[in-house]
């Protein structure tokens, strides 16, 4: 099984585009994700993997969101307002941000992780 990040952006417009694949995907949504960092909150999306090609993608716009506990913002309120609609409850953790990892791929590779451990993620 492929697990990966597809990163749409980090949080502005393109969380326009995570909510239109949440809601034209809404059958293969396993999870709504929000990763809290220091830097900020990244919005995610995990669908259930392929039939074929066993591949399971993880649509996130990364840490261009204000966290939602410190500071209220239309943004995630959107993102609440999909994973309510897809009947889908936001799975909250804290996470390290992305700027301690001195490439993206080895914070995505720290995320799968994670996501793994706390079994959102199936083990390979």
């Amino acid at each position: 099984m492929i697990q990966r990040f597809i990163e749409l952006g980090e949080g502005y417009s393109d969380l326009y585009e995570l909510l239109d694949i949440a809601d034209r995907a809404a059958s293969r949504i396993a999870h709504f994700v929000a990763l809290h960092s220091a830097d900020g909150t990244s919005c995610a999306i995990i669908l259930h993997p392929t039939e074929t090609g066993s591949f399971q993608p993880i649509y996130v716009c990364r840490e261009g969101i204000p966290n939602p506990h410190q500071k209220e913002n239309e943004r995630f309120r959107l993102f609440q307002q999909a994973a309510d609609l897809a009947g889908k409850p936001i799975i909250e953790l804290e996470v390290k941000s992305s700027a301690l990892f001195a490439e993206k791929i080895l914070y995505y590779q720290y995320l799968i992780g994670i996501l793994r451990l706390n079994h959102y993620l199936r083990p390979l």
